[in-house]
């Protein structure tokens, strides 16, 4: 008798153990493509601001083919100058239009105290685009 419980209570935990353990098919797998810098063509906005104000500076880029799309500004350092660069992100699957079209985006630039500010966006492997703005 002794034995047929404890067979029982093996059984109960194996098939516990089967029907719980059973691998899950709902996660899949997201796919988000790839990410690259771009270089900025242009750069329009205010020269002048007031502390504590939002400004707002249109960048001009080129990706690589017309279906990367505007990701985030990241830094940028050239030689010992530092800045800003364009990142564009990429889908994994094959781009049919590849003839680029330029693309906008807008960086914020806000200063908790006065001075003169340079903004400067990667133009180039040597070079970068600076917009100067005074913050009274």
């Amino acid at each position: 008798m002794k034995s047929f419980k404890i067979k029982s209570v093996l059984v109960v935990l194996f098939l516990s153990t089967v029907l719980f353990s059973c691998s899950n098919d709902d996660d899949k797998v997201v796919d988000n493509g790839t990410t690259k810098n771009a270089l900025a063509t242009e750069v329009k906005g205010p020269a002048t601001g007031k502390v504590n104000e939002e400004l707002s500076y249109e960048v001009t880029f080129t990706a690589d083919n017309s279906c990367g799309v505007f990701n985030k500004f990241t830094e940028a350092t050239i030689g010992t100058e530092k800045g800003l660069q364009v990142e564009v992100k990429y889908p994994s699957e094959v781009c049919t239009m590849q003839v680029p079209t330029p693309q906008k985006a807008v960086y914020k630039f806000k200063s908790a105290v006065k001075g003169t500010f340079d903004i400067k966006f990667k133009k180039s492997e040597t070079e970068f685009i600076t917009q100067k703005v005074v913050i009274d």
